[in-house]
């Protein structure tokens, strides 16, 4: 009868043993890739909706020009933030930008409210209504952006994903953000009679 030595099941144990750690890091690393590949999915989402909303701002302002002739500062907010997306690059400045067409958009439906005929005109009423559909649009794909970011950062930072992340340099992704004022209260006032 042939029976194995220490040294053989010594070392079929550590083999067995390493077999088991390289395919646990390759699960890891492979569940690590996933959660990267979401996050970058769910910005490509926000792209999209966010290319509709690009090419749809340019026909809201040419509706709103006719009507509003004193109100060029709020129709050039529009226009500059707009312009300020083609710029952006980063992610930091692609929610910069956002924020600034997002906050441009709440001016001009403000100072829309002032134009009684431009409120009923239907090429106005569809591109509004458009435009609200894609802002809430965008309002849930950054949720998912940052559920996703989130997820993937709580990864890399836990045990024993640290190890595989550092080893292939996996760095934090950013959350969404919005601009500090949008945190302030709103101040609501009644005109007295």
């Amino acid at each position: 009868m042939n029976v194995l030595s220490i040294g053989q099941i010594v070392l079929i144990i550590t083999g067995l043993v390493c077999v088991i750690l390289v395919y646990y890091a390759i699960m890891i690393y492979n569940s690590l890739v996933m959660l990267k590949n979401n996050i970058d999915k769910a910005w490509s989402n926000i792209d999209v909706l966010l290319k509709q909303r690009f090419d749809e701002l340019p026909k809201l302002v040419s509706v709103c020009e006719g009507y509003m002739q004193h109100e060029r500062k709020t129709l050039e907010l529009v226009t500059k933030a707009r312009s300020m997306l083609e710029t952006a690059s980063t992610d930091k400045e692609k929610m910069k930008a956002q924020n600034a067409i997002t906050e441009s958009l709440r001016s001009l439906f403000a100072v829309v409210e002032q134009y009684p005929d431009l409120k009923a005109d239907q090429a106005f009423r569809r591109l509004g209504m458009r435009i609200s559909e894609l802002e809430d649009q965008i309002a849930d794909r950054r949720e998912m952006v940052n559920e996703s970011a989130n997820l993937y950062n709580i990864r890399i930072e836990q045990f024993p994903d640290i190890i595989i992340a550092r080893f292939f340099n996996y760095q934090s992704r950013t959350l969404w953000e919005i601009e500090p004022s949008d945190r302030q209260d709103v101040s609501i006032r009644f005109a007295s009679s």
